[in-house]
């Protein structure tokens, strides 16, 4: 049975951080953020976004960027600019494997873990130094006062990204190695920590409450994933927003509501996945339908 406990695992965040996380766990049930996923450094120009404008009249309400190939700025650059707008800011990191892989190929390499989580070697040396150099690029977002949906080491229990292929006890060790660096060392007091299985639904790679501020799956697959969802809710003890963390298809949202499918956000994939995988026409259904929030209809939340 999960608690009560609607709060975010960082006592310091920043004031707007919390707000935006209790907006969060205020939606269950009540309506479904929608999201989409750019484009590697935004290769396509905005065009995931421009496509849903122009099908559906309206823009998601969250933004979803990645720091791959180490898009630092131009990631940064279009993080500020959304939450401007008004938008919510999430960021994954398809993460090279250390110290000097860059991009998806590496990220699907193989390392030597015991090495890596072994203090005093270079690699693990290398470990640290490449997270320092994403903390800095999130500390030009947390100086600026701007929350961000931070999901690291996604789909880690599908092993097919290096921070998974050293097994669930490894991977538990590198997401609580860089909760406390990032919260503790770094100060990066805008963080809400987003931890995204594959989809799978494999026990036992479960960080800790303490460490997870929300959870959610990955499904690429038709559906609204009500198996997924509720092994999802059965891995924590801490009630906390539960997101359908990537998607092909979107779940249709009248089931979602019907069913009681509380998934808090979609993040659509770009490319193929919006424009093969969703019909023009489905898109316009989804983004019009009541109980999905866009970036027109999303609140004011740091008001």
């Amino acid at each position: 049975m999960a608690t009560d406990i609607s709060v975010l695992t960082n006592p310091n965040a920043q004031k707007d951080t919390v707000k935006l996380y209790t907006f969060l766990c205020s939606l269950s049930g009540k309506g479904i953020l929608s999201g989409q996923q750019e484009c590697p450094r935004d290769m396509t120009k905005g065009d995931e976004l421009a496509y849903i404008q122009k099908v559906s009249g309206h823009l998601p309400a969250i933004l979803g960027l990645d720091y791959i190939d180490n898009d630092y700025n131009g990631t940064n650059e279009r993080a500020k600019a959304w939450h401007k707008k008004g938008g919510i800011v999430s960021i994954c990191w398809h993460w090279g494997i250390p110290p000097y892989g860059v991009g998806y190929p590496s990220s699907q390499e193989s390392v030597d873990m015991e090495e890596l989580l072994t203090p005093g070697t270079s690699l693990h040396q290398g470990f640290l130094d490449n997270m320092d150099v994403t903390a800095k690029a999130l500390s030009e977002l947390c100086k600026e006062g701007i929350p961000v949906l931070w999901r690291p080491f996604h789909e880690f229990d599908g092993a097919w990204f290096w921070w998974g292929k050293g097994g669930n006890e490894a991977f538990k060790k590198l997401w609580r190695i860089m909760y406390d660096r990032f919260t503790n060392l770094h100060k990066l007091n805008n963080l809400i920590w987003v931890l995204g299985y594959s989809g799978e639904m494999k026990d036992g790679w479960y960080p800790g409450d303490d460490v997870v501020d929300c959870i959610g799956g990955d499904a690429y697959s038709e559906g609204i994933h009500e198996e997924l969802y509720t092994w999802i809710t059965k891995q924590t003890s801490k009630s906390m927003p539960i997101c359908h963390h990537e998607n092909g298809p979107i779940p249709e949202p009248g089931l979602l509501a019907l069913k009681q499918i509380n998934w808090c956000w979609f993040l659509t994939w770009h490319t193929l996945h919006i424009h093969e995988q969703n019909s023009a026409s489905y898109i316009n259904y989804v983004y019009n339908h009541p109980y999905v929030i866009t970036l027109e209809t999303l609140p004011q939340i740091y008001k």
